[in-house]
């Protein structure tokens, strides 16, 4: 909005020229989701408990989880609103980037929503049937996918996708095969990022990390010389991408002011859907999908960890009758706990992880 309406004084003063840059507008965007998230914190968790939205925990989960019983959850809500607030007070409206983003952040959060619901009125661990939805979030990968293929947003293919450390060469998708990569993968992140929901701030924490990285690169990429310089698809326009990144980036850290150990509020699926949803999208639209899994790593280890756990538990009953497992327990980051690890140390040393992440998949935007 102030984009549309501050830089036309510039012959009033010059200041109102800086709306019209991508990094002041960016860095005002994460300030204002960060102002907001924080300021509107508390009355967001005395209306949640007002309301009596309170954490189910699983029976099946660490003992030590079961005193976080009743705690406020759907907090993400707050996340999503102090984004798309700021998203569409410092972002270029008619920017196809900045639509596509703020649509998979709402899309998501509304299927973590309905989840989080249900499980309130159900008084149970289960809201939203697992299909339905799997079905919700692969909905949206699969119209993204076809949206992209129907109507190209940059002047390169969009089955098109980069390869970390080549400059050179590139990922070329037939169309259909792109648009169910697009699905598996909006799918898969959403999910991963959900599962990495366990531990007060995990999720939220990594989630700042990877949506500021891909801001930084949003704004490379944008721009004809550096991404030039560096091999990578320039994307005009991509740079808008930055201020909805730091303006989730802003959000996210808000909310941990609350979500840190121990936490006064849990972001529920509401927020962890929403997070990864957006993570997707912005992966998908700079073509860095595979960079996504460099950027996100904690996130797949997570993701990756249940899947290897449920897969051979099943394999290992049908073959041998008794069902076995690779970790004390899934995902990942509750195998830590079990060895002894306290909750603090697995979130801090994850997220050093995940800060370990973000800095090799930079260094691949020189290293090609």
């Amino acid at each position: 909005m102030l984009y549309h309406l501050l830089p036309g004084f510039s012959d009033v003063h010059i200041l109102f020229n800086l709306f019209n840059y991508n990094t002041f507008r960016a860095a005002g965007a994460l300030v204002t989701a960060l102002l907001i998230a924080f300021v509107l914190g508390p009355a967001t968790i005395r209306m949640l408990t007002r309301l009596k939205v309170g954490q189910i925990v699983r029976d099946v989960g660490p003992e030590a989880h079961l005193v976080k019983a009743g705690t406020p959850t759907m907090g993400g809500a707050l996340i999503i609103a102090a984004c798309v607030v700021s998203t569409l007070l410092w972002a270029d409206l008619t920017n196809w980037y900045t639509g596509l983003c703020l649509l998979g952040l709402v899309w998501m959060g509304a299927i973590g929503f309905l989840d989080d619901y249900l499980k309130i009125v159900r008084r149970s661990s289960e809201g939203l049937v697992a299909r339905a939805k799997l079905l919700g979030q692969l909905s949206f990968g699969l119209a993204l996918g076809i949206f992209l293929v129907v109507q190209p947003i940059s002047p390169f293919p969009s089955t098109w996708t980069g390869l970390p450390f080549f400059s050179d060469y590139a990922a070329a998708f037939w169309p259909p095969a792109f648009v169910g990569f697009v699905t598996l993968l909006v799918g898969f992140t959403s999910n991963a990022v959900n599962l990495t929901d366990g531990l007060d701030g995990l999720a939220g924490g990594l989630g700042a990390i990877a949506t500021a990285t891909f801001a930084l690169i949003a704004y490379i990429t944008g721009r004809v010389d550096t991404s030039a310089y560096l091999g990578l698809f320039y994307l005009p326009g991509a740079g808008e991408m930055a201020i909805f990144a730091l303006a989730l980036a802003g959000g996210i850290l808000g909310f941990l002011w609350y979500n840190a150990h121990p936490a006064q509020v849990f972001m529920g699926d509401t927020g962890s859907l929403a997070i990864g949803g957006a993570l997707a999208v912005m992966a998908i639209l700079l073509k860095a999908e595979f960079l996504l899994l460099i950027i996100g790593a904690v996130f797949v280890a997570e993701g990756l960890s249940v899947m290897l756990q449920v897969g051979w538990f099943r394999y290992t009953r049908r073959r041998f009758g008794e069902g076995r497992r690779i970790f004390r327990m899934a995902p990942l980051h509750h195998h830590f706990e079990k060895l002894g690890w306290a909750e603090t140390t697995v979130v801090i040393r994850f997220w050093i992880l995940g800060i370990l992440s973000a800095m090799v998949a930079i260094s691949t935007l020189k290293i090609r």
